[in-house]
């Protein structure tokens, strides 16, 4: 093994874990999904059927991701944050064909105690708050805060808000790259 799993971990057969990857207590890691390399599965996380988490994703303690879901490199998953897969669940009802994909792009990160409701795109590098409701697609670099989510500002890709001019440039205080605001979208330049 090249990763870590910690003892009480469940890993069942036919998952793809990366090298580097941790694995910590009492988390279930079900068939046919796959960890990329370097993650942190949290305490007490489920990673279902299918789904994909990239490269040196952080998934904090008490997450559940549901079969549907597709993390890119480099995200965050803040501590009892939410995924939902499917739109209208009734537990009469089985919807098992109607799981809806949410997708989390590179570098994006989500705040403990919010929740994504499936079938949205998380942008580049967005940053959801902390309880914050996502019901429709997120733009990279976007700040989205409140219930329903609203966006609010605009984030470096070290994690800091963006002040733009009235050129519409802003810089990073500690990384330094430059950011442009055209259009309602943020491109680093």
């Amino acid at each position: 093994m090249k990763y870590f799993s910690h003892e009480t971990s469940v890993i069942d057969e036919e998952c793809q874990i990366g090298e580097g990857t941790k694995i910590w207590h009492f988390s279930h890691i079900m068939s046919k999904c796959k960890i990329g390399n370097n993650c942190n599965i949290g305490q007490n996380v489920v990673v279902s059927p299918d789904v994909v988490l990239g490269n040196k994703v952080k998934v904090q303690n008490n997450v559940s991701i549901y079969t549907g879901v597709i993390c890119e490199d480099e995200v965050f998953l803040g501590p009892s944050m939410v995924f939902t897969n499917v739109t209208n669940p009734r537990s009469g009802i089985v919807r098992k064909d109607k799981y809806e994909k949410t997708i989390v792009k590179k570098g994006a990160s989500i705040g403990a105690n919010a929740t994504i409701v499936c079938g949205n795109t998380i942008g580049e590098f967005a940053f959801i708050g902390a309880g914050t409701v996502v019901i429709k697609d997120v733009k990279p670099y976007a700040l989205v805060v409140g219930n329903p989510g609203k966006h609010i500002g605009w984030m470096s890709e070290y994690g800091h808000r963006l002040n733009f001019n009235e050129e519409g440039i802003a810089v990073c205080p500690e990384s330094k790259n430059k950011y442009k605001l055209e259009n309602d979208q943020v491109i680093k330049i």
